[in-house]
């Protein structure tokens, strides 16, 4: 009896042991918009290829910043970060099991003065482009992501319920604007009401409008000037050329009295065409030394 029960701890033992040997892998992650876990090594957390642009749109909606809805759908979890980021983590012991980024918060969706998806883009490498995932509100009692399908290869399409979007006007557009670019959307629709400009030009003032109110990323190209090169006879303001014009002053000043003190007449005369003072040396006999000299 004592033997058996030794040979029986130390079976226990040895499958204790073995059994807890190997290291443990981590599956679920910690709250931090989705992207990293800090027990993993650094080189497995997820990297992203570009930073979340502010938050904008209807400022109710502000409110899930911060936040973040997950769903499991077969062996895969999907988190939804609002106006950060989209994630998806392979729920699988494998050594190799997938985690990546599906898009970051970029921009608005919007047709008929109605916000109809939110853009996460630049996500994951994925052939010859990176991941991106539209996320559309639906009317819901509760907040919560309930579903995800990728209608195109590398392209997802998550939908994401919450009673913030329940209210009729909840996702409208023009609301959301400022007084100023509201009245410049004013002006274009009576624009193209009357005729003068084409629906392509109308269109085109709209994205002016939404990109200035940030939401939509600007597509324009930022040109930096060259730097204008300043001299002696260039002035590219009348406080330039005033100091310009007082140090000229000052430099006749010294150079006449450099004459003064050399004993070296001179006439000083108004110079009519130039308006300037000019200095004529009088004296032209040769002298021993080469020129004047600065005594001070």
């Amino acid at each position: 009896m004592s033997s058996s029960m030794e040979l029986w701890t130390v079976c226990l033992s040895l499958f204790i042991n073995h059994g807890f040997a190997g290291k443990m892998k981590i599956v679920e992650e910690p709250n931090t918009f989705g992207l990293n876990n800090h027990f993993m090594a650094q080189g497995s957390r997820l990297q992203p290829k570009a930073t979340p642009s502010p938050a904008s749109g209807p400022v109710h909606l502000h409110r899930l910043a911060g936040k973040c809805f997950s769903l499991t759908e077969s062996t895969y979890k999907y988190e939804f970060c609002p106006f950060h980021n989209v994630t998806q983590h392979e729920q699988s012991f494998r050594w190799n099991a997938y985690s990546g980024i599906l898009g970051i918060w970029q921009e608005w969706e919007m047709a008929n003065n109605t916000y109809t998806g939110m853009w996460m883009r630049d996500g994951d490498t994925c052939g010859t482009r990176n991941r991106e995932t539209k996320v559309i509100f639906v009317c819901s009692t509760s907040s919560k992501l309930a579903q995800v399908s990728e209608p195109s290869t590398c392209v997802y399409s998550l939908i994401f319920e919450t009673p913030l979007v329940c209210h009729p006007h909840s996702l409208l557009v023009y609301p959301t604007l400022t007084e100023k670019l509201q009245g410049e959307w004013d002006e274009a629709e009576q624009a193209r009401y009357e005729g003068l400009i084409t629906e392509q030009g109308y269109n085109n003032l709209l994205r002016d409008i939404f990109e200035d109110a940030g939401l939509l990323k600007s597509q324009k190209v930022k040109v930096k000037l060259p730097e204008v090169a300043v001299n002696s006879e260039t002035h590219i303001s009348l406080q330039k050329c005033t100091e310009d014009f007082e140090k000229q002053s000052e430099e006749i000043e010294r150079l006449r009295a450099l004459l003064t003190q050399h004993n070296i007449p001179f006439d000083s005369k108004p110079n009519e065409t130039q308006g300037i003072m000019t200095v004529t040396v009088k004296d032209q006999h040769p002298r021993g030394d080469n020129g004047l000299i600065d005594l001070q």
